[in-house]
């Protein structure tokens, strides 16, 4: 390419514009990854399971919330996402 050759404001302009509205496409992605699950897709139940429940699980938010699963979730409940905390 010809090192002389000028790149014109409305080329960059341009290109800015098109940057621009991309950027909420991108973002939507990252909104619609962190969507929760509904708790019948998990198959939540307002019992513990095998001595794990959700105020054990590493994505229960007290005092009645989940990271992952959507609604009120029972501290005594459990669901398929169990997870353990990590031990320190």
């Amino acid at each position: 390419m010809d090192k002389n050759k000028k790149v014109s404001r409305r080329v960059v302009l341009r290109g800015a514009v098109v940057a621009a509205g991309a950027v909420p496409i991108l973002l939507s992605g990252i909104t619609a990854a962190h969507a929760k699950v509904k708790q019948t897709d998990v198959h939540y139940q307002q019992t513990p399971k095998d001595g794990q429940h959700c105020s054990g699980c590493a994505n229960f938010e007290a005092p009645k919330s989940c990271k992952l699963v959507d609604g009120e979730i029972n501290p005594d409940g459990w669901c398929q996402l169990f997870k353990a905390p990590k031990k320190e």
